[in-house]
């Protein structure tokens, strides 16, 4: 994988050396960053859009949960939780680049890295499992 491919994006192995963690807080930290500008800048407007999607995001988790959920309602929950957010991620500057496009030469090599690093973790002994 070229070191330019996504460079706050490094797999690694949990402390334990169980399990490959995939740490994505450096990409979407400059994401909120962005959010609190945009909010300083104009309350309302982002006040507005932050509140409209959370409401489309608790309507859609109350009928994920609903035993008398239809399949339409929670499509038309969804494509309202996704528009609301589109609304908001179109005032944040930089978030066109939250989803990281790879190369196929990239991806391969992510692809990579993760495979070496989650054979290394399913060899890792587990004391706690040899009781």
């Amino acid at each position: 994988m070229s070191p330019d491919c996504i460079p706050e994006l490094r797999p690694q192995l949990t402390a334990s050396g169980e399990a490959v963690r995939l740490p994505v807080s450096n990409l979407v930290a400059p994401l909120f960053d962005s959010l609190a500008v945009a909010y300083t800048a104009d309350p309302d407007t982002i006040g507005r859009l932050l509140a409209r999607h959370a409401a489309s995001v608790l309507a859609l988790d109350y009928l994920a949960v609903s035993d008398d959920a239809t399949d339409y309602e929670l499509a038309m929950r969804a494509a309202e939780s996704d528009g609301s957010l589109e609304a908001l991620l179109a005032e944040v500057d930089g978030a066109d680049e939250l989803d990281p496009v790879l190369t196929p030469h990239d991806a391969i090599g992510l692809g990579t890295v993760l495979t070496r690093l989650a054979a290394r973790a399913r060899l890792t002994p587990n004391p706690k499992k040899a009781r």
